[in-house]
């Protein structure tokens, strides 16, 4: 997997090495709830911690199905272990969750890794406003349980997209982390701003595995350059943050523009040649869906890539602002954002306030929702072009 985004060796394998006797003591003697583990990141981050034998490891998530192939993948690559692995079918928004908690609760460590994480979420306003309540309501209930609960430590992941972010997912991020940081005053807590995690569930690099699968057009936008993790390492860099980071931590991984910034189109191109197909450049997507039929058989795929133009979208990525305050020397390959405490409160308060009204009411628009985020984040740089990913092929 690693060829298909530029490099040749694992990131985080020096940090993770060094540091190996203090993480594997520490989850053996510890009890772990992992929130959105059947995601790719959570199930990633549940096999880290699952095979270094914790004494309580529950994983819960809304997806049955992707559970169950969580289960089926630990046991068959890493079998048993002496504590107790078991997983829940739940949505942690709901009251069955609550009375989960309820009887139970006894967990050192909480990781949250549940997330609304597309772009394209917000083209209408009901989508959007389940993306915040998954980004941040959900997150605000699960830290509150966690307090009461007696949680040692909280985490919850972030994304590259709350640094300066230009669309509503990763300005809901953003506003997530305001949150962590006021909540930082009653419970130890870090989080992480990712990268992009190739080939993830809904990814679009995963959608190439689905086009061949199902004998379609290959499209990417030839413009967007992202940074990109693996799956083992985006539960890495989880558990090296969840397990060494400090009070209001927020860790990211240290890429070099020039070795691993990558565009979508470049991916694709890499991808094919791996499958054994020559890439066709189409002019337009009704040309792409019609030589589909013939051109695999001479060893070509259709492809289409083009300048990105929806709502959303960042040409560049960056993991932190200018005015942030960053250490790059505690990890080989990791930066840590270090965060003191805001006077952002009474924001932060009129921010539920209206969401909770907006909710009242039973009815709210998007322009709502956009104006009341750039009330929230200072320089929000949202720009509604009024296209979307779901009116592109």
């Amino acid at each position: 997997m690693l060829e298909f985004i530029g490099r040749s060796k694992k990131l985080l394998d020096f940090d993770i090495s060094s540091n190996h006797a203090v993480i594997s003591e520490n989850i053996s003697k510890s009890k772990f709830l992992i929130l959105g583990a059947a995601g790719s990141i959570g199930q990633a981050v549940t096999k880290e911690i699952f095979k270094r034998n914790p004494k309580k490891l529950h994983a819960v998530d809304i997806s049955e199905n992707n559970l169950v192939e969580l289960v089926r993948d630990i046991r068959s690559s890493l079998g048993y272990i002496d504590g107790d692995f078991r997983t829940f079918a739940l949505d942690i928004g709901s009251w069955q969750y609550d009375a989960f908690i309820e009887s139970d609760g006894e967990y050192d460590y909480v990781l949250n890794l549940s997330a609304l994480k597309h772009v394209r979420s917000e083209k209408d306003p009901y989508t959007l406003m389940r993306m915040i309540e998954v980004n941040i309501l959900n997150t605000l209930k699960t830290i509150e349980q966690s307090k009461q609960c007696g949680v040692k430590k909280y985490f919850c992941v972030s994304t590259d997209k709350a640094a300066n972010p230009v669309n509503m997912m990763g300005g809901s991020k953003r506003i997530m982390e305001m949150f962590l940081m006021r909540e930082s005053q009653h419970i130890d807590i870090s989080t992480a701003r990712f990268a992009n995690v190739a080939f993830s569930d809904g990814s679009l690099l995963h959608g190439f595995n689905q086009r061949l699968e199902k004998k379609q057009p290959i499209v990417a936008p030839s413009d967007v350059k992202r940074y990109f993790v693996v799956p083992q390492e985006s539960g890495e860099l989880c558990l090296l943050s969840s397990l060494l980071g400090q009070n209001r931590d927020i860790f990211f991984p240290k890429l070099s523009e020039e070795l691993h910034l990558i565009t979508f189109a470049e991916i694709a191109e890499k991808f094919l040649h791996r499958k054994g197909f020559e890439p066709y450049l189409c002019e337009n997507e009704d040309e792409a869906r019609k030589l589909i039929k013939e051109l695999p058989q001479k060893g070509k795929w259709p492809c289409l890539f083009t300048p990105s133009n929806t709502t959303g979208e960042k040409d560049f990525e960056e993991f932190f602002t200018p005015n942030e305050i960053i250490d790059l020397d505690r990890f080989q390959n990791l930066g840590i954002i270090k965060n003191g405490l805001a006077d952002n409160s009474n924001k932060l308060d009129y921010f539920l306030d209206t969401i909770f009204e907006m909710r009242k009411r039973g009815k709210w628009a998007k322009e709502e929702i956009v104006e009341l985020f750039h009330e929230i984040i200072p320089g929000f740089g949202h720009e509604e072009k009024g296209k979307y990913l779901d009116s592109k092929m």
